[in-house]
């Protein structure tokens, strides 16, 4: 399977039209559960047709979703577009930099409340799908390029199977939706191992250090 670069959002408006805890849910079960009709999203987000319907046309014109072909107004089915998208790397202006937190925050808020369903949840599933359920935490060392290896690596990881988001015949039998998390992230007020003797810098890194962020959906 190719490799698959998510897209850049670079635009404040982009970053704004999923920086909604609606339209997230909309994004999540047209992912889950599509093709679907506004109609039929109404129906698992718990909102009228015509507010998801405009939500969705929303969610296309910056590139989220997309329509799968096949009925007419809110009867049409929507599909999510599997791109992927990533924001906060380079340069920002300080409206792209609220807008991409806010965005975060969101996704954020979302995977959490889906991480402690699933805790609270783990021990009636059944045996081999609650081993198989994990989260884990480490704490290393790395250089800037190390650390940047190891988003590519997670990245590639987590999208060995993306063509079974937007192809259902893709997923096989016995399969069911996996949410993927994954952090990297410089301990902000750690040491710095110095560059030329090895030795430990104590301190904050904030303004010594890159420690640019960045989002990811």
């Amino acid at each position: 399977m190719t490799e698959q670069r998510p897209r850049e959002i670079t635009d404040v408006d982009t970053l704004r039209a999923f920086t909604h805890p609606l339209r997230l849910r909309i994004l999540d079960v047209v992912g889950l559960y599509g093709p679907l009709t506004a109609t039929q999203v109404a129906e698992r987000v718990g909102e009228s047709p015509a507010n998801c319907s405009w939500h969705l046309r929303q969610l296309a014109k910056y590139g989220f979703v997309a329509e799968a072909g096949g009925g007419t107004g809110r009867q049409r089915p929507w599909r999510l577009v599997t791109d992927g998208h990533q924001w906060g790397e380079g340069e920002e202006s300080p409206e792209l930099a609220r807008a991409g937190d806010a965005a975060a925050r969101v996704l954020l808020d979302l995977e959490y409340r889906k991480l402690w369903d699933w805790m609270a949840a783990r021990r009636q599933q059944s045996p081999a799908w609650r081993d198989a359920g994990f989260f884990n935490q480490f704490l290393t060392w790395c250089t800037p390029e190390e650390l940047g290896e190891l988003q590519e690596e997670t990245r590639a990881l987590f999208g060995r199977h993306l063509d079974r988001l937007g192809d259902p015949a893709a997923r096989p039998p016995g399969s069911r939706p996996v949410r993927l998390m994954a952090w990297g992230v410089p301990e902000v007020d750690g040491p710095v191992v110095g560059a030329a003797d090895g030795a430990v810098e104590h301190g904050p890194v904030v303004g010594g250090a890159d420690a640019e962020g960045n989002g990811e959906r």
